[in-house]
């Protein structure tokens, strides 16, 4: 599902050049559920923005369900999320003057779905929020908020998603809730799920845990499969 070859991004400051990734080598199976750890600064938020398209890299190749990301214009990148890609942010990211139903219908609506609209109520149905449907992000607690956006997260049917610290705003309870929230969709669907943490025991929860130090792959907790190249780091 994700190929990251040899990924450099370095960012120009008045300082001078920051290496922001240093030579990330990662592959992620289709179905398979990653966590990323690491100090903050060490770049996996953006390792994220890679792999969703968000941030260019300087050198090296990333492929994301099957797409090279080299060459393609800023339309077609946004194409491809809106296809492929679901986002689930620390900070919800929803449209404050759009109603729970609306955030989640509009993506699909973008992605050309005829039933958005009904597939956007069954979608915060499933996340328990069927009778807020109506109710805008102020009116939501923040616990609520994140359901929303982790329907609409999932709500095309996305082959990957995408989770940036997504229980940092949450109290630890409610964080629970969404996490077990999220694993659930995940398994229903067969997502692909990249997901960062500070929470080392959320990150135990995935098949496989990468840990970032300084814009490295520090250590890989499995080893690789037989088939994966020597170079690989999994």
């Amino acid at each position: 599902m994700v190929v990251l070859e040899n990924v450099h991004l370095t960012l120009k400051s008045r300082a001078g050049e920051v290496n922001i990734l240093r030579g990330i080598d990662l592959a992620i199976d289709t179905g398979e559920s990653v966590g990323v750890v690491g100090p903050s600064g060490s770049g996996k938020s953006t390792m994220l923005a890679v792999i969703a398209g968000l941030e260019r890299v300087s050198a090296g190749r990333v492929v994301v369900a099957g797409t090279e990301f080299a060459g393609l214009s800023e339309d077609a990148l946004a194409l491809f999320r809106r296809r492929h890609v679901g986002i689930v942010f620390q900070s919800f990211h929803l449209i404050p003057a759009m109603t729970a139903l609306e955030n989640v219908a509009v993506p699909m609506e973008l992605s050309g779905f005829s039933d958005a609209f009904d597939r956007a109520r069954a979608g915060l149905a499933a996340v328990g929020l069927d009778g807020r449907v109506d109710h805008y992000p102020a009116q939501l607690s923040g616990g609520e908020q994140q359901r929303v956006a982790l329907a609409r997260a999932f709500a095309t049917g996305p082959a990957l998603v995408l989770a940036d610290e997504p229980t940092g705003n949450l109290d630890t309870v409610t964080g629970s809730q969404i996490i077990d929230l999220m694993f659930e969709i995940r398994a229903r669907e067969d997502t692909t799920l990249v997901l960062i943490t500070h929470d080392s025991a959320v990150a135990d929860r995935c098949d496989r845990v990468v840990h970032l130090n300084d814009g490295r792959i520090a250590r890989p907790t499995d080893a690789a499969p037989a088939a994966a190249t020597s170079g690989e780091l999994r």
